[in-house]
């Protein structure tokens, strides 16, 4: 925004200086002040419809709405998992320790490795990452 405000100030000087120039140079007794007026008026009406074209006219932004997630209820009824453990589930997909997720669900450590290892068996995997894969497979987790 500064630099074209800096550039419609150098481009008004630049003109009034070339018309100075021409006024005492070629033109001092042929035209009128009338003339002069309308040909300034005229530059800064085409620039002043050109710079509000550039300040006015935004980049289109598109945005992809992805379809909203649903839990795969059957799924879950069908393996047994219960509440607490598809939240543990869902906590373990954004990258929290079994520490942190006890924190977050106000339980022991202890509670959180049983949970984990129920998923495990219901789940049939053997690590952290197995199970929030399958999870997104059965759709249990978005």
């Amino acid at each position: 925004m500064k630099r074209t405000i800096l550039l419609y100030g150098l481009a008004l000087a630049a003109l009034v200086f070339l018309m100075k120039y021409l006024e005492y140079r070629f033109l001092l007794h042929r035209l009128s002040t009338e003339f002069y007026v309308g040909v300034v008026a005229f530059f800064f009406t085409v620039l002043g419809i050109w710079v509000g074209k550039k300040i006015t006219s935004g980049k289109v932004v598109t945005v992809q709405v992805e379809p909203e997630f649903l839990i795969n209820e059957a799924e879950l009824k069908r393996l047994g998992i219960s509440k607490r453990e598809q939240e543990v589930l869902e906590w373990m997909a954004q990258g929290l320790t079994n520490q942190q997720i006890a924190d977050k669900l106000f339980v022991s450590l202890n509670t959180i490795k049983t949970h984990t290892s129920n998923l495990f068996l219901k789940l049939e995997v053997s690590r952290r990452t197995q199970a929030i894969q399958r999870g997104k497979e059965l759709r249990l987790i978005p």
